[in-house]
């Protein structure tokens, strides 16, 4: 029952990497593993196919965050609270805001964040991005994750910019679609095509700026890493 309530946010290109798989392999088996609630929270994942950011992705961002040390963190989409008390773990004396619009992923965050956030850092705003972003007009952030809705990426990317602090970094989660993105609209899946014409634009915009400096990372899905010059 869960596994189905839970699929129609999964995330099939996780399962089409786009690095060959004897490197997805070792970067996810070889690497130091999770314990404790993270763990706990991912074999959860596992179980019952609720989409979080894959291992190699959580060890580049314990290497990231460790450097960056951000105060002030923004998450868009929540889902069951993994990347957020993955976050709170990294930087102990950090604030997060996560933003999350399902229900179902709702209930099960809260009860997540009252067992674990145990230094009470993360806060979640309920309701859609495209409502609350707005009110968070003047409020900086040194890192800002975005793991939503593909097509509203390229809609939510001029609100997250400005709320980007000087030295702040944009993160944007599964952007390359299992490589899909490169591909004619003629040779992919018609219910796929919103989202590719949507990731297409979001790099058109992102390359096409100036006053953007970004970096592409085949990790996971490929996450997009977004600074102001």
């Amino acid at each position: 029952m869960l596994s189905e309530v839970y699929d129609k946010h999964s995330n099939i290109m996780m399962r089409r990497p786009i690095v060959k798989k004897e490197v997805v392999d070792f970067m996810r088996n070889e690497q130091n593993q999770l314990s404790g609630s993270l763990k706990i929270l991912q074999e959860f994942a596992a179980e019952y196919n609720v989409p979080i950011i894959p291992h190699e992705t959580i060890v580049y961002f314990q290497m990231m965050l460790s450097l960056l040390k951000p105060k002030r963190i923004l998450e868009i989409g929540t889902a069951i609270g993994f990347s957020s008390l993955l976050f709170a773990e990294i930087c102990p004396d950090a604030e997060i805001i996560t933003l999350e619009r399902y229900e179902e992923m709702i209930k099960l965050a809260e009860p997540n964040f009252k067992k674990y956030d145990s230094r009470k850092q993360i806060k979640m705003l309920e309701g859609d991005a495209a409502e609350i972003l707005p009110t968070l007009e003047g409020e900086k952030f040194d890192f800002i994750f975005m793991d939503s809705a593909k097509t509203q990426y390229i809609k939510f990317l001029p609100y997250l910019i400005n709320n980007l602090s000087g030295d702040g970094l944009l993160v944007i989660d599964d952007v390359l679609q299992a490589g899909d993105i490169f591909r004619p609209l003629k040779g992919t899946p018609r219910r796929q095509h919103n989202i590719l014409k949507a990731l297409n634009k979001l790099f058109e915009v992102v390359y096409s700026d100036e006053k953007l400096q970004s970096s592409l990372v085949p990790l996971g899905d490929g996450i997009l890493l977004i600074k102001c010059k």
